[in-house]
């Protein structure tokens, strides 16, 4: 709310509730009418939060203690008085008063975090492949099945299988030295990353899930760990 009377007092409304501006003019007149104005707007006015600007005038600590008792015998705070005059600040101050107004903070830039993952070309086969059954794809290949001896898996990117891999897999088959083999069970025919064949040992123990990746210009297999970084 905002309005300006003939008296010389403007009231607008602010964050932290009414700012009352005095002009200039004869203090103790001006008082006198920001009274009257006040007590006659006495419903409005009650259980208000005043900041008081009163520009140049040189208010002391009786008159501005006078003036914060007359306030709250309104039953209106008056918590900030604003002047020009470094006197009228200081005693603002030493009676407990705020002697600038809060600022709002702007609101925060909140870039939205982009959950959409960009995805890479793959081709999905729900199936076991049988000796003689060839996937070859520019892309990844996932094998929700297994991988028999006689079958053969040729990808230009990396090759998850959800099952056993006995046949012969070539991943990164256009040079991708990036790309990777995994499966539940890694015992291929034959192995190969890129142009660099791997040698299968032979298995000791009960099979784990394994992953194969080029390490130092060597096809390795290490435990398929779900907290692999980025690989």
């Amino acid at each position: 709310m905002a309005g300006t009377s003939q008296l010389s007092v403007q009231i607008k409304g602010i964050r932290d509730g009414l700012l009352i501006s005095i002009g200039e003019g004869n203090w103790a007149d001006l008082q006198d009418r920001l009274f009257g104005h006040i007590q006659e707007r006495a419903n409005f006015f009650k259980g208000a939060r005043v900041a008081l600007d009163v520009g140049n005038h040189i208010l002391h600590a009786a008159e501005l203690g006078a003036l914060r008792d007359w306030f709250s015998d309104q039953e209106v705070s008056l918590w900030a008085v604003l002047s020009n005059s470094p006197t009228t600040e200081a005693t603002a101050q030493s009676l407990g008063l705020a002697t600038r107004l809060s600022i709002p903070k702007p609101d925060r830039a909140v870039r939205p975090l982009d959950t959409n993952l960009a995805g890479e070309s793959a081709v999905l086969v729900q199936r076991t492949l049988r000796s003689g059954f060839r996937v070859a794809f520019a892309g990844h290949v996932v094998v929700i099945g297994d991988v028999n001896p006689g079958a053969e898996i040729i990808a230009s990117g990396s090759v998850v299988v959800w099952g056993r891999l006995r046949g012969v897999v070539h991943a990164g088959a256009d040079g991708n030295e990036e790309a990777i083999v995994c499966a539940l069970d890694l015992m291929p025919t034959q192995l190969r990353i890129a142009s660099i064949i791997a040698l299968t040992p032979s298995r000791k123990g009960k099979p784990d899930p394994e992953i194969a990746r080029v390490h130092n210009g060597q096809v390795v297999a290490e435990p398929w760990n779900y907290k692999e970084r980025g690989k």
